[in-house]
């Protein structure tokens, strides 16, 4: 699969709400999109950076830049020539887009893999204080899977026991971000198993 040109540039788009975890806030979505070409078709892709595995979109675009000359890229030279991360993603993804584009067939087909014609997927419902995640929950008491995130404090409990009330019928998983220490684990899990936490 020839391909003759590749580009990659920033693209940001502000978020409904800002979304928090035990790290830190973020107020937009900012991911860099990867096109390549074999003069003929566009395979597009895209990849969030992510800074705590020390990922920026300037890092993300310069390890694009740094492989853009070679001649007849594709999937299996990427995986030697970038390391695991955003920018090895953004061009994996746009040459598998590419490959379905000139051939005519889907990706899951490249792949061979079976058609899923329905996946479950959790909501995540963003670090705040008990009363804003609850009521978050509340609004989204009918998914069927709710995925907390928590942050180590003295009100994670209590931020469980409000999205429980809310959401009596709803799966719930946690997602701390690093926050708990072991400590905090001990202290915290006996307490959980009331309200049914299905993975922490």
């Amino acid at each position: 699969m020839p391909v003759t040109t590749i580009e990659a540039h920033e693209q940001s788009w502000p978020l409904d709400k800002p979304f928090r975890i035990s790290r830190g806030t973020r107020t937009e979505a900012r991911v860099v999109v990867a096109t390549v070409t074999d003069g003929r078709h566009i395979g597009r892709g895209e990849a969030a950076p992510i800074r705590r595995y020390n990922q920026s979109p300037a890092s993300v675009l310069t390890q694009i830049e740094s492989i853009k000359s070679r001649q007849k890229l594709d999937r299996q030279q990427i995986q030697k020539l970038l390391p695991a991360g955003a920018a090895r993603n953004a061009l994996d993804c746009a040459l598998w887009d590419l490959e379905a584009k000139i051939s005519g067939k889907r990706a899951w087909e490249l792949a061979k893999l079976p058609i899923v014609h329905e996946v479950e997927t959790s909501f995540t419902i963003s670090l705040d204080t008990p009363a804003a995640m609850a009521a978050v929950a509340k609004a989204n008491a009918t998914a069927p899977i709710l995925k907390l995130k928590l942050g180590g404090d003295d009100l994670d409990l209590a931020r469980v026991e409000a999205v429980r009330v809310a959401a009596p019928v709803a799966r719930l998983l946690i997602d701390a971000n690093e926050s708990w220490t072991p400590d905090h684990y001990c202290n915290v899990v006996p307490s959980l198993r009331q309200f049914g936490i299905e993975l922490i």
